[in-house]
């Protein structure tokens, strides 16, 4: 048990870290003047790319699951940053509805933090940790039926936060 609690906090740690460090990294970085490889200077390679039939592309960086963001930026056809969004946020959360497929819900919040089977239930969950301020952690889950579509979501409080202190 001691050694799960000191990986746990370990995981913490570097999320803390990692998170600290983004704010600096996106005050670096403006809109229609960075370039793809100022971009991947800051934030290394992404995780997802897509590319568009505009010529432009869509990155991933997701920072799941140890911290509390995921990033999505957008490099134009042009080879500059156009934007530069985190996804995990009141707004697209409340843009979450029953119906909604898998694919729908990834586009919007980018990878979840865990995937969890409720082979009971027929369910599969989808779970992203978030900071609503900079004092409380939560988790924004999605339960998807066995077709793939949104049944609810729900929001919690963040289970490392609660974790028990020896």
């Amino acid at each position: 048990m001691r050694s799960l609690f000191i990986v746990i906090a370990g995981l913490l740690a570097a999320g803390v870290l990692l998170s600290a460090c983004d704010p600096a990294r996106v005050a670096r970085l403006e809109e229609g003047v960075s370039t793809e490889t100022q971009v991947r200077q800051e934030f290394g390679d992404p995780v997802t790319v897509t590319q568009l039939p505009d010529g432009s592309k869509v990155m991933d960086y997701p920072r799941q699951p140890e911290g509390w963001t995921n990033y999505r930026i957008t490099i134009g056809s042009d080879g500059k940053m156009s934007s530069l969004r985190q996804l995990l946020h009141a707004d697209n959360f409340a843009q979450v509805q029953p119906g909604q497929t898998q694919d729908q819900v990834r586009e919007r919040l980018g990878r979840p933090a865990a995937m969890q089977d409720w082979a009971l239930k027929n369910e599969h969950e989808w779970t992203w940790h978030f900071r609503p301020d900079a004092n409380h952690s939560k988790v924004f889950s999605v339960i998807f039926g066995t077709d793939g579509k949104v049944l609810r979501s729900a929001v919690a409080d963040d289970p490392r936060e609660t974790l028990p202190s020896r």
